[in-house]
């Protein structure tokens, strides 16, 4: 009987203890969020290439503040690098029209994968 009055105080409290929370967000950890920021200066870096976005093409420090905004907007939502090129590198949150890169050494194609290919660029320069 002792035990049941005593779980059951137990669970009211946590109740109230996770009502007074509030909610959860998630957010980047310093190192991750330092990743972004390099990702998105990578973007920025490469003067030679075309960020195709909603049928219209943007130079590359376009592409980096409107990754940066993204990134801003959807902060909340993203722990990872990889959530930070799913949220904001991959497509039109309107039209949902994937986003498209083009570099002179590797032709068109999807954002996610150039996002990608230079997180691991960035990821390997980290430990080395």
């Amino acid at each position: 009987m002792h035990l049941i009055r005593f779980l059951q105080r137990l669970l009211a409290m946590m109740a109230v203890a996770l009502c007074a929370a509030g909610p959860a967000y998630a957010t980047p950890s310093p190192s991750e969020q330092k990743v972004i920021e390099t990702l998105i200066e990578r973007v920025a870096a490469h003067k030679s290439m075309k960020f195709m976005r909603n049928g219209e093409e943007h130079d590359s420090a376009e592409a980096a503040r409107h990754l940066r905004a993204k990134y801003d907007h959807f902060k909340k939502k993203i722990v990872t690098a990889e959530d930070f090129i799913r949220l904001c590198g991959t497509r039109s949150e309107v039209t949902k029209v994937p986003y498209k890169v083009r570099t002179a050494n590797k032709g068109t194609r999807n954002s996610a994968d150039f996002l990608h290919e230079e997180l691991r660029q960035v990821r390997r320069q980290a430990k080395a």
